[in-house]
This record gives C-alpha cells, structure tokens and sequence, in this order.
C-alpha cells in the first residue's frame, strides 16, 4: 500500500537512500530515514522488552567513552551503566506517554568522571524505544513546573492580548528571552504554503526580516509533514559533521521522525549558511493538528545550543500560542460566519415569495454582493439575465460560466481569470476573479471582483531561487544565496475567495435549487391543469366507426406542449387534431392552449385543414412569441370515408389494415407552424371498410440513444396485420425505460 501525505509525494516517490541531493531532487528527499544524528548527544534505539541496543550513533565513544562494540547487541546497562538503566526501564514500564517524563536525568560514567545527562525517550513502531542522551545543562532539576514558570508571564500577555499582531509580538519576544537567539520569527504559512515573516524579535544591527515572504518550495512538502509530527527542532551548529548510525544487524533503514537529534537535510544546512545562519531552531504552530507556521529562530554569532528546559518551555510557549491563535481565528471567523448566515437568512426569505421572480429576490436588498463581498454579480435564473455592480462583457459572462462547468460541479473559484481563460480577452480592471455558482437547466450566478494590485517582499527573488556550483566534473544545483528584499508586483489577481465566501455560496446553492424544485413542481402542477383543461372530456361516437385517444405526461411529470382534439362539425363530418408545441412547462402549455382554440374556430368555421393551418401560422407569427409547432388536422366524411387532411411538419400518420402492413398515409408534409409565408398543400384519400389511421406526437418513437427511424419501424412492426389497436394499448406496447418526452396518440378506423 501506498502512503501519501496530502502535501506531499507519497513515500514510494521518494529517493533511494544516498542518492545525491541538490535543489532538484530535495523535494523527494526521504529526510525522516537520514541514517546519522547531529553530534550533541547520542541516540541509541532500544528494542522492548529486553531492551538490547539494535542501533547506537557513532560519536557514543567520544561522549560516553564506550566504544560502539561493546554496545551494540548488549543490553542498556552496557550503555549507561545498571542503575541508570534500571531506573530508565522503571519509568518506561510504568508511563505509556514517554513525552510527558522527558527528560530523564541519568548519570553516566564517563572515563572515570560522573557526568549528567538529558535522557530523552520516545517509542517508535517495531516495539523499539529511542533513548536521546544530552549532555545536561541549565537550571535542574528539568520539571514542569519550571517549565511554567518560566512561561507563566507570558502566558498571561497571550490571554490578554485582543488581536493578531499582539499574540505575535508577545510571543517572539518571549522566545528570544527564553532561548537567547538573535533573531526570533513568527512565520505564518499561505494557503499554498508561501511564508510571510510576521513578527519579529532581533538583536540590534541585524537587518529586518519582518514583511518578507518565502516560497513554499524553500521548506519542501515532506519536511512540513515532519514538522506536524516533531514540533520542536534543533541544529545547534549548521557545520555540525554528522555520526553516523551503526547498526547491529542489517535491516532497513531507521525512521528517525521523533528524534530530535535527527540529522537534517544537506540542502536546508546549505540554505542556511547561505543565510549566514550558525544555529536554528524552529517551533511548529498547528490549527487543528494541521501546519499553520513556525516560530523560526536564527542564531549569527556562531553555534548556539539552549538547554533542554529553555526548549520545552519555548516549545510550551508555542502550543499554548496555537491554541490561541486558533482561538482568535475561529472567533473571528464566527462572526463573519454568523454575519453571512444573517444575510443568506434575509435572502432565502425573499425567495419563498413566489410571486417574485428569483432574480429580483436575489438582488434586492440585501443582495449577493451583500453576502459575497465583490465588484458585481451577475444572476440567471429561469430565463430571467440581470446584474448589479461592474461586470464583464455578456460574451466573457459566458466564457467564464463555460469555463466554470468544467473546472467545478457545484461552483469554482478563479483569482486569475486571465490564466484560467487565457484565450478570452478579459479586462482585469472589470473582472480578474470569480465565484461561478451552478445552478440547474443551465442558471448561474457568478460573482466578479476587480484586480487587487499588491507589491510582494520576498526575501531573495522567488524565480531565480537556484544557483549551479561546479564541483569536480559535475554541476550541482543549489539553494540561493541572496536573501536581499525583491519586490514582486502583482498583477492580474483579484482577492482570493476565502472559506466562508465558498461556504456562503454552497450554501446559498442549496436554497436556491430547493427553491428552483418548489417552484418547478408549482409551475409544473399548473401547466399539467392546464393542459388537461384543454383536452377533450370524451371523444365523439361516430356510427361504424371506433376512435380512441390517449394523452401520457413524460416522466417525472414534466409536461410538454402535446394536445389532441376531436369533435364533429354541425354537417356531421368529424374532425381530428394532433398538435406539439416546442418545450416545456407552464409556457408550452400557454402556447398550445392559444393554437388549439384559433385552429379550432377556423375548423368550425368551415375552413379546411390546409386553410386553418395557413391563418393558425398567420396568427402565430403577429401574435405569439418565437412559436414553434407541429400540427395535423383531419376532417373525415364518416358516410363515405373521405379524409381530407393537411400536415404543418407532423410526422405522417399510419394507414393501417387488417389484410396488410401499416403503411404512411398519404399526406403532403408541409412547413411547421412558426415560419412567416408559408402555404401548406392538402390532401385527400379514403379510407375504406376495415381501414384505419393512427396519429401520434414524437413522444411514441424517439428514445435516447436511437433514431427515429429505429422507433418508427418498431411502430410499423407492431401495427402490421392489426385489426384495430387502442390508443392506450399502443402506448403500453411502444413504452420503454429511456422516453423522456409526453406521449399523444389518436387512433381512427371504419368498421
């Protein structure tokens, strides 16, 4: 299995241990598994319960005189001796959370001389114990409640303070008091993790740090990871020569990731010398177990190594800085949460006012800019384009909301249009970012803000961060050497969208496609009522004739412009209609109400079907908004069995018998209704005894997925050789699980 760190490469991506490391390859670096120790103490790995030494640092012969031979593979009295060894194995048996004990004071014998000692002790997997021996110094006894005392003044100054920058100050400089550094850093990671320097406690006469930013990739993925695990880390000396660990048995190679004489990166010594830095340490500060920034500490004078008590408590000082920090964030970012809710509240009010559009509701007052801060906003909903503030060209509107669909499902967020969309010509003075949020059927709603012109402080230039250094016949790339201000402008770069924005958005999505559905099924319900108003009650009785009709909204109740109609003129001649109307809802159902009353009047007012349709089409385009419909009428003598008959672009109906196949009527198709000009051409033919015609909408043979030509013959192959067929038996017998649009059906036949 592979593990991956959501920051970083995952481990299989990492180096082979002792592949060479430059500027190139660092980020891959395995630097939790280094094989050597800094040479302040000496680390030891202990195996439980037997407590055998597996692995012991090199320098174990020049701090405690044993040579690593007669430790290796012996139990831990040969190390420290048995009394220390005793009570270390006390202590370890008896607390399951070693951190809380660190350190242990142990007296070790050395060259004859008794010599004090930080013992520092972790458990790590593989039920082996690291034993860390400090040489000890400072004030002792090491507890916890020196710990606090020497922080309880502190503390308090973090309680009291009411602001950011206050929490800051305070705790740099407690940490340089406590720990002697020249220089002492809060430094406070971006979203894409870019450092910015904001405080800063310092020796005089060292230049200010303070303001200056670094990129994310000058502390790689894989060290931020390790500092999630180690808060605190130490290099008392950057020309330290690392010891090496001896091992005594082969095996693979030691994850030193709590240790905290753990040997750092070639590349981070390099960076810091260049920075002229002898010794640093760094303290983590986390939000919610994840890296928010660091305490950085400098040291220029030379090597630096503040006692183990002066770390904790600096260390100390940190967490309870953390706790603070994500105290005051969370405070601060409560109210701007409760703010939004209180505006997203006074919107959704607005919106269950179904009487008004979703438009007007959203850009009333409050309005989206009220609840995402921008420049402008542009809405569509139903049909309905209105904004409010500056905007972009419609044409841009669409390119973003283009762009949107395919960069998020829900909404998307951009602070750089021109890089996201770099073949649109967007002024960045209108629109550099935005927060497009989807909505159904194609709606938006889309915020813009303007460009936020800002100067970036980068200690050193961010794009030249690499310099090549010959060494022998090879060239190898190497951290920078500048660290001098350079000064970035920022163009092109709205202000980012923060968390709350994105959360207020998404929430105000959910309402709004709950408001859409309500709404929906209102107009739904209304345009079903409607269109079931205007069908026919019943159908006329003709003598020696048998005519049935069937009406079926698609599925999920979305209802169409589909109508039929059939009545008998005061001669006695009967008339059948079946109509579409292009789209859907209360709209399409409005429209077909108003062609199926003037198509009828001028029916029974005598004129023919190629007549009716010809004034229905005048009618249409004076009177009705871009229609689009398909109509045929047929009037049929029931004495003889005369059909006269006319098709404005319907699909031509079935001529049915019972000794033959289906085969189409024989109507001239002309024009759908909607066209200015157009004629359409009549037709006639007779129907005889046992011969019928079934009439239908596109509902009865269109699927996803096939043609129409594949559902006609499905049709003709149902109808061939039927005596008769009811309508709604036909639609039982065409219906399959992939129709999506209603379904009319008028079937006629002489007896």
């Amino acid at each position: 299995m592979t593990s991956r760190d959501p920051r970083g490469a995952s481990a299989d991506d990492l180096l082979p241990v002792g592949t060479p490391i430059d500027l190139e390859n660092c980020a891959r670096e395995p630097i939790h598994i280094p094989g050597s120790v800094q040479p302040r103490g000496v680390l030891a790995v202990v195996h439980e319960p037997d407590f055998t030494v597996r692995h012991v640092s090199a320098n174990v012969e020049h701090l405690l005189g044993r040579a690593a031979v007669d430790v290796l593979g012996r139990h831990l009295s040969a190390l420290i001796g048995d009394g220390q060894a005793a009570s270390l194995i006390q202590a370890v048996s008896t607390f399951s959370d070693l951190r809380q004990r660190n350190p242990l004071e142990c007296i070790v014998d050395v060259g004859g001389f008794r010599r004090v000692f930080d013992a520092i002790l972790h458990r790590v997997p593989g039920g082996l114990l690291l034993v860390e021996l400090e040489i000890a110094f400072g004030e002792r006894p090491f507890s916890f409640p020196n710990t606090y005392q020497a922080v309880r003044v502190s503390v308090e100054e973090l309680n009291r303070a009411t602001s950011l920058a206050e929490l800051y100050e305070v705790t740099v400089r407690a940490v340089r008091e406590l720990t002697g550094f020249d220089r002492v850093m809060v430094y406070r990671y971006d979203e894409d993790y870019n450092g910015e320097v904001v405080a800063e406690a310092k020796v005089d006469g060292l230049n200010s740090f303070l303001g200056l930013h670094y990129p994310a990739s000058d502390i790689p993925a894989q060290a931020r990871a390790l500092y999630e695990k180690n808060w605190l880390r130490l290099i008392d000396d950057v020309d330290y020569i690392p010891a090496p660990l001896l091992a005594a048995e082969e095996g693979p190679p030691l994850d030193l990731t709590h240790a905290s004489l753990r040997s750092v990166s070639p590349i981070h010594v390099e960076y810091l010398q260049n920075m002229g830095v002898r010794a640093s340490m760094s303290i983590s500060l986390l939000r919610h177990g994840r890296l928010w920034g660091l305490i950085a500490c400098h040291h220029y004078a030379g090597p630096h190594l503040p006692p183990y008590g002066a770390r904790a408590a600096a260390e100390f000082l940190g967490s309870t800085l953390s706790l603070r920090l994500v105290d005051q964030d969370d405070g601060d970012q409560l109210r701007v949460r409760l703010a939004a809710q209180a505006v997203l509240g006074k919107l959704t009010a607005a919106t269950l006012d179904d009487d008004e559009p979703l438009t007007a509701a959203l850009l009333g007052a409050p309005d989206l800019l009220d609840l995402v801060p921008a420049d402008g906003v542009v809405v569509n909903i139903g049909g309905d384009c209105e904004e409010r503030g500056d905007v972009p060209t419609p044409d841009v509107v669409t390119a973003v909301v283009e762009w949107a669909r395919g960069a998020g499902d829900e909404f998307a967020t951009s602070q750089c249009l021109s890089e996201d969309l770099p073949e649109t010509d967007i002024d960045p003075d209108v629109a550099a970012g935005a927060l497009v949020v989807h909505l159904p059927e194609d709606q938006y709603a889309v915020w813009f803000r303007q460009e936020a012109v800002r100067s970036v402080d980068w200690g050193g230039d961010p794009h030249n961060k690499a310099i090549a250094v010959d060494e022998g016949d090879h060239v190898r790339i190497s951290p920078r050497r500048s660290f001098d201000r350079w000064r970035e402008v920022v163009r092109h770069r709205s202000m980012p969208w923060t968390a709350n924005e994105t959360e207020s958005a998404e929430a105000l999505r959910r309402h709004l496609v709950e408001s859409l559905y309500r709404r929906t099924r209102e107009t739904l319900r209304v345009a079903e009522t409607l269109q079931r108003s205007l069908l026919p009650d019943s159908i006329p009785a003709v003598q020696d004739w048998r005519l049935s009709a069937h009406y079926e909204p698609a599925v999920g109740g979305r209802v169409g412009g589909d109508w039929y109609d059939a009545f008998r003129l005061p001669d006695g001649r009967l008339l059948v209609l079946l109509g579409d109307v292009a789209g859907h809802g209360i709209a399409a159902a409005g429209t077909m109400a108003q062609l199926r009353n003037v198509l009828r009047a001028h029916l029974f007012n005598g004129a023919s079907p190629a007549e009716a349709l010809e004034r229905l089409n005048d009618f249409c385009v004076h009177m009705v908004r871009r229609p689009f419909a398909t109509v045929i009428v047929v009037r049929v003598d029931p004495t003889t069995g005369l059909v006269e008959a006319a098709s404005a672009g319907h699909l031509t109906p079935f001529l049915t018998d019972a000794d033959r196949p289906a085969i189409p009527a024989p109507i001239t198709l002309s024009p759908a209704i909607g066209f200015r000009g157009m004629r359409y051409a009549p037709s006639t033919f007779t129907l005889g005894p046992g011969q019928g015609l079934v009439m239908f909408s596109d509902g009865l043979i269109e699927r996803r997925g096939a043609t129409i030509d594949d559902g006609v013959a499905r049709l003709e192959t149902i109808l061939r050789g039927a005596d008769h067929v009811e309508a709604s038996d036909l639609s039982v017998a065409m219906r399959t699980s992939d129709t999506d649009d209603d379904v009319t059906i008028v079937t006629l036949r002489r007896s």
